[in-house]
């Protein structure tokens, strides 16, 4: 393709985009596609000579906009938000543009640079005083990882030089909620702690961590002759935005001699809001946190950000420096490369610095406001009908509800729930995910799509009341 070919191709691109923004709400939120339809309509085999743009445009309309569900729908309630504002889905389209890997910082010192600036903006946006550090990731479970291996090699004075765990005395012991992220005990199997010493604390009624039982079982693997190395806590955990108590945890941290890791992936976005920040009070005891810009804040997917206090840490034990990536400037400058797992970086920082230019604070709080008055408002209604039960605490925009007809119970309930759930989905008016709370399946509803306002809002509750009696 000629750069005049990528022009011509490119503006109808842009418009196709644009189109499909503006005529989202009239498309079926789920996809309604059978398994294996959208595969059935493709070619099996390549093709042998090329094929204008406009079969791949036509391709877009007809094949893969009726096999997606639909993220940014002003109906989509479904797992979190996902949102991928304009502003940032043009930095995306730059950064692909420029078509350049950030190995070091001499390879494309703007990558790193902006990089730098973009995630300092986000330290202050959220309130973290100036001893936090911040990098780009692709994702939560990427940070998770990385937090989990600092955290390793800090407790066996980096055992990675050595034999590794296969070296230590000891096994190490990661202490974390039932409802954390499943992300976190993946983490934790890949930095190879093991599933048997992966250590799910109590909750309490709000579905948050208990520091009285983090000590105890503490105490109890300090006892069996095992050794404590990590916790980590959530801010927002997935099914219900439950809030653990980083400041009593922080301190159970500091005292124990163990990382701590705070997941924010979805509620950190919050933190732009001062009003939001006793959320995760005790944050500067924390070290290290993740906060992924691409859900509720808006960043086009994927563009995670991880925070350390010690850089230096983070370094000694991601560093590689192979002869042909050293330059002469290696002693000014951070080489992101030792920041993480790959070595290529992609300018991820693009889609965060246009979003944030573009914006501006005041407007990304004003929408984070919106939903979570939008939240308030339908956790009301719910609490204020019969037969219906909000199910958690509703601090941010994630509402769980149960609908509970008298006399259903156990399975019964949970197929009713399931079935409603179900007939609103295949419905095409909305997306919702249905999971379990407390062994029973409930129904999660997200606020937070760039267009949800009020009125959609509204018209989930009145179809749910619909779908539940059908």
């Amino acid at each position: 393709m000629t750069p005049e070919e990528f022009r011509q191709a490119g503006y109808q691109l842009i418009d196709w985009i644009a189109d499909y923004r503006a005529r989202l709400a009239a498309l079926p939120v789920m996809s309604p596609v059978a398994p294996g339809e959208v595969r059935a309509q493709l070619p099996p085999a390549p093709p042998e000579q090329p094929e204008p743009f406009a079969g791949i445009l036509h391709d877009l309309d007809t094949i893969i906009v009726p096999g997606v569900s639909h993220w940014q729908h002003p109906s989509f309630f479904g797992y979190f938000p996902a949102n991928s504002e304009l502003a940032s889905v043009l930095g995306d389209y730059i950064s692909t543009g420029l078509g350049i890997i950030g190995l070091s910082w001499q390879s494309s010192p703007a990558l790193s640079e902006v990089e730098e600036v973009v995630t300092d903006w986000m330290r202050q946006m959220v309130g973290l005083s100036e001893a936090w550090s911040g990098v780009i990731q692709d994702t939560a479970s990427t940070s998770t990882l990385l937090a989990l291996l600092c955290a390793r090699e800090r407790a066996t004075d980096y055992s990675l030089a050595r034999g590794g765990l296969q070296a230590e005395p000891r096994p190490l012991v990661v202490y974390t909620s039932p409802h954390s992220h499943s992300s976190v005990e993946k983490a934790a199997l890949l930095a190879g702690f093991g599933r048997v010493n992966v250590r799910t604390i109590a909750t309490d009624a709000s579905y948050a961590m208990r520091a009285d039982a983090l000590v105890e079982a503490i105490a109890a693997d300090r006892a069996a002759g095992v050794q404590p190395c990590a916790i980590v806590a959530t801010t927002g955990t997935t099914a219900t935005t439950a809030l653990d108590p980083i400041d009593a945890i922080g301190e159970i941290a500091q005292r124990e001699g163990l990382w701590l890791h705070v997941d924010a992936a979805m509620a950190g976005s919050a933190m732009i809001l001062p009003e939001c920040r006793w959320m995760w009070q005790g944050i500067e005891r924390a070290d290290s946190l993740v906060l992924n810009t691409h859900k509720w804040l808006g960043v086009a997917f994927d563009c995670s950000l991880y925070f350390v206090r010690d850089t230096q840490h983070l370094v000694r034990v991601m560093s590689t420096n192979p002869s042909y990536l050293q330059t002469a400037v290696d002693d000014q400058v951070k080489n992101l490369r030792d920041w993480g797992i790959p070595l290529g970086r992609r300018f991820r920082a693009l889609k965060l610095w246009c979003l944030i230019r573009e914006q501006g604070v005041a407007g990304l709080q004003a929408r984070l406001r919106r939903d979570i008055a939008n939240a308030q408002w339908f956790a009301a209604q719910v609490r204020a009908t019969p037969g219906w039960r909000v199910l958690a605490p509703v601090p941010l925009q994630t509402i769980c509800i149960r609908h509970e007809p008298a006399g259903l119970a156990g399975a019964a309930l949970d197929a009713h729930t399931q079935a409603w759930a179900e007939r609103a989905n295949r419905s095409g008016s909305v997306y919702l995910t249905p999971a379990k709370l407390d062994g029973q399946w409930m129904v999660r509803i997200s606020i937070g799509a760039l267009p949800t306002e009020r009125a959609h809002v509204e018209a989930l509750w009145t179809l749910l009341q619909q779908v539940v009696q059908a």
